[in-house]
């Protein structure tokens, strides 16, 4: 299994910063308290994205997820949503391409 976790937010603001050190200090997982997304992906047919802001788009060749850093796109087919509830999705399918999308 590999896990990919994005860091999110402006770096330079203090705020930010304030909030990483307080995450690593206390010890509690960066992903909850900067509120960014962790993506989990296994193999070409699953990923499981925590944190997610919601599904933007769902159709036989992609799929697009909403985070707090932008958009995750999903390219490939044979799509199925394994799991759903809260912030946490599992999607199932064979996968081409996960592209990253940052708001700027």
């Amino acid at each position: 299994m590999i896990c990919y976790c994005i860091r999110g937010g402006n770096v330079d603001s203090k705020f930010s910063r304030a909030k990483e050190a307080i995450s690593q200090k206390l010890e509690f997982p960066r992903d909850i308290i900067l509120d960014i997304p962790k993506i989990t992906i296994i193999g070409d047919n699953e990923i499981s994205i925590e944190n997610h802001k919601g599904i933007l788009l769902f159709d036989e060749k992609e799929v697009k997820i909403k985070t707090n850093l932008g958009s995750i796109s999903i390219i490939g087919s044979k799509f199925e949503i394994l799991f759903m509830v809260g912030e946490t999705l599992t999607i199932s399918g064979k996968f081409k391409t996960v592209v990253y999308e940052r708001n700027v």
